[in-house]
Parts: structure tokens; sequence; C-alpha cells
């Protein structure tokens, strides 16, 4: 789906114990479930990355698709097939046949946390796969950060000091490589349920990287 290894880790990576021991959890519970590294979906031609912090346990970990699978996903692809850069109807099943053009979507840490509670050591074990991918997208223009915990992954993947692009809903950050980092709150159940962000909120991020892409 990559292209790539050094892009998406072993099925049976054991770089993160903690992680590892919770996959496994799954994989006796669900033994029909994805459990495993999820994954990026899309062409890595594409001008944008979507970048997210971790599959959801019930979600990608479950459909082996990101934000496909549980509340993330229901404002993420309906805007991103909205402004253009995908097409289809999203169903939140792997075989809805959604179909990405000019974006990509990955995560900064590929398996799912417990309680969906991200340490710094699951992030660090997965940042090379991270930069890696950036790396071999040679068309990147925008990267969309969703949740701070993505916005700092980001940065620290390209050796950049998170304290000089300070994430905030709906900033733009022109970084050092000439690369753009957007960020958004996560499209999280907690936050749709609490208001924190809404679908038209999500959407004015996507179609201003629309616009700043044509």
């Amino acid at each position: 789906m990559n292209g790539n290894s050094n892009i998406l880790p072993e099925r049976d990576c054991g770089f993160c114990p903690r992680l590892v021991a919770y996959r496994q959890e799954y994989r006796a519970l669900h033994p029909d479930w994805f459990n495993a590294p999820v994954p990026s979906f899309g062409p890595l031609t594409a001008p944008l990355l979507v970048v997210g912090q971790a599959p959801g346990v019930n979600g990608a970990n479950r459909t082996g698709r990101p934000f496909t699978g549980d509340v993330a996903g229901r404002l993420l692809y309906p805007a991103l097939i909205k402004a253009g850069f995908a097409v289809g109807e999203f169903k939140e099943r792997p075989d809805d046949g959604v179909k990405m053009l000019d974006c990509r979507i990955t995560n900064a840490v590929r398996c799912a946390p417990p309680q969906h509670k991200l340490e710094t050591s699951d992030k660090n074990h997965c940042l090379p796969f991270l930069a890696a991918e950036i790396a071999a997208m040679p068309k990147l223009k925008v990267l969309l950060a969703i949740g701070a915990k993505a916005h700092e992954s980001i940065l620290q993947g390209l050796r950049f000091k998170p304290s000089r692009h300070a994430f905030r809903h709906g900033a733009l950050h022109q970084l050092e490589n000439g690369l753009l980092l957007a960020d958004s709150f996560h499209t999280s159940q907690y936050n749709v349920n609490t208001g924190r962000i809404t679908q038209e909120m999500f959407e004015e991020i996507v179609t201003a990287i629309r616009r700043l892409l044509a």
C-alpha cells in the first residue's frame, strides 16, 4: 500500500512493548480484526499529507484504514471528498470505495494505544517512519496535523523545534524547509460531542488548504 518498507513498521513490530501487548490482547479477542501497524492511505505523489495521532482500537486498528470505523473519520473523509481531495462515499468501511486523489492519510503512531493515550516512547519509536514517509513524497506541499500530538510529531520528525510553531486550531505555519503545516483540533468523539470542533470548522481548514494548493 505504501511501496516503501521503511515507511511502515512490520506487522509484528516490537519497538513498543506496551503497544505490542495491547495488540496481542486484541488479536486474541478479535482475530478477525486488522490488529497491526496501520498503513497509510493515498498516493505518495499527493501534495497533502494528513497526519493523525494514532489508530483507534475500534476504528483503524479494526479496519486497517486510517480514520475508518469510528467517529474520527466522520468529519475527515466527507470534508476531503467535498474539497476534491478524494472521491466516493465514506461509509466507515475499508471497502466503501473511497479513493484518495491528491491527499494521503497517515498516523504519527501506527499502532493503537491503550485508553487512546500516547506515551513519549510511542511517538519516538514511530518518528523514523513518519520522517521517511514525508521524505518519500516528492510533491508534498502541505501537512495537516489532526491534533496537537500529531503537530508535535511532525515537527520532531522534521527536526524542527515545536516551540517555534505553537499548535493552534486553524493555524498555518511556514516551516523552515518550505512546507506548510496546518493545525486542526482532533476530530475525536469527545471533541465532536463537546462542540470543540464541528464539520463546518474542519471544512474551513480543508477548503483553505485546497485554495493554497490551487
